[in-house]
């Protein structure tokens, strides 16, 4: 049994696992009741993730990040898969200790790895629990949608296919728009860049989205670029383990007369609104939002979770870390809100 019973920061919230599925022998399913009061706090896009808090002997709490498999569109509670991964603290830990009715401190749901439109054809692709968003986007696609859906799904033989009844009985309701491929590596081994180069050509004028361990997610995005995919069609959803703690509040920056004097301005548009800040030289941008009270996403402030990222439409930034975003992705102007301050007097930035 696992209680908490008071948030540690002002951010998170304390939430009751309503069920637990066991969706295979070594994933599982949490779901999570979400009280009336919270319901627009927890509003979530396909794709996002939760930031769980999960109690530590060693360091007192660990953060870890875990994406919804469920679909704002056609399920009426959110959920989360875990999958153990060897020596993961994390996943063992809510694998084997979670049961219905204990509650857990969560932060609200983030990300961007999230479909901008439904009004196109989509190539989902997924290995092991990286299907987790990824039938997220699928459900919400086939529901909202009108276009074709095709997933690759790969996996180590067809015990460990997560959503194995859930996709048939998709691919049942859905004949002439979804077509689910199953990867199999004790039958075809590790998929090889060409491979997939060849299963992924009919399907370049779709939109792409990608997760999954590393060596899986290296061999899509060359088999993409083998197959002549537009690098702007092509999503890839990346998770580190956070080393900071996302649930204490932030202490505000002192900073001197000298350092306000010499701040940038910046143009913020944050949920249809736009806020004219001063932005401090030394402060990131997640620091000055902060500090205004407003509702900026974000979790680690570490450049290792990609919850902050935003697109600078005007203006210059430098960045100390941002391994989450790929060279072309900061060609487009992304950037991580906790890890960008001003080099430029005056920006525009849009989350």
């Amino acid at each position: 049994m696992t209680t908490v019973e008071v948030p540690h920061g002002s951010r998170s919230v304390v939430l009751t696992v309503s069920a637990v599925i066991e969706e295979t022998s070594d994933a599982r399913s949490l779901v999570f009741e979400v009280p009336t009061e919270l319901q627009d706090k927890f509003a979530y896009k396909p794709g996002q993730f939760l930031t769980l808090r999960i109690p530590s002997d060693r360091t007192g709490s660990v953060a870890r990040c875990y994406s919804l498999a469920s679909s704002p569109y056609t399920d009426s509670a959110p959920k989360i898969t875990v999958k153990r991964t060897v020596e993961g603290y994390g996943s063992n830990w809510l694998c084997d200790k979670v049961a219905s009715g204990d509650t857990l401190e969560v932060l609200p749901p983030s990300g961007v790895f999230t479909p901008k439109s439904y009004d196109h054809d989509f190539l989902l692709l997924g290995a092991g629990s990286g299907i987790t968003p990824v039938i997220s986007i699928l459900k919400s696609a086939l529901t909202e949608g009108s276009g074709k859906v095709v997933l690759l799904y790969a996996n180590r033989d067809e015990s460990s296919v997560i959503f194995a009844e859930e996709l048939r009985a998709l691919a049942e309701k859905y004949p002439t728009r979804l077509t689910v491929v199953h990867w199999l590596e004790s039958v075809q081994g590790l998929p090889a860049p060409e491979q997939l180069a060849t299963l992924v050509a009919p399907y370049t004028s779709h939109e792409a989205f990608m997760c999954g361990p590393g060596p899986f997610m290296d061999a899509v995005h060359r088999a993409l670029q083998s197959a002549g995919m537009p690098r702007t069609q092509v999503h890839a959803e990346v998770f580190n383990s956070l080393s900071g703690d996302p649930f204490a509040d932030v202490a505000p920056v002192e900073l001197s007369e000298e350092d306000a004097a010499d701040a940038a301005t910046v143009e913020v548009e944050l949920d249809g609104e736009t806020h004219t800040l001063s932005w401090p030289r030394k402060q990131t941008l997640v620091d000055i939002m902060l500090a205004k009270g407003l509702d900026v996403p974000y979790s680690c402030q570490e450049g290792e979770c990609g919850s902050c990222a935003c697109t600078v439409l005007e203006g210059k930034v430098e960045m100390e870390h941002c391994d989450v975003l790929d060279p072309e992705d900061i060609e487009a102007g992304y950037i991580l809100g906790c890890q960008a301050r001003p080099v430029t007097d005056n920006l525009k930035i849009e989350f």
